[in-house]
């Protein structure tokens, strides 16, 4: 199963959604709760937000080991966040 990372930052209304479908579906499916997700508030952690290539929030890396790839950059959609969940699975 992959690591998650999502960026995102305090206030934002499109971050503030996905992370309201993440948890309805993470509340709804158990494998989802198995996936392990780290937040990363990019105006909190700036010097690690800086370290990934992305412009819109929210964005989601999955992490395999040493690798990492950008599945998704900026307003999501519930389908994208299941998307998102299932592509670590």
């Amino acid at each position: 199963m992959s690591k998650l990372l999502m960026f995102m930052f305090e206030g934002c209304p499109y971050c503030r959604r996905a992370l309201g479908y993440m948890r309805e579906l993470r509340e709804s499916d158990p494998r989802y709760e198995k996936i392990e997700i780290e937040m990363i508030d990019e105006k909190k952690q700036p010097a690690v937000a800086d370290r990934y290539d992305y412009y819109f929030v929210p964005t989601y890396y999955k992490v395999e080991g040493e690798k990492c790839e950008k599945i998704h950059e900026g307003a999501a959609s519930r389908e994208d966040v299941i998307r998102v969940l299932e592509s670590c699975l």
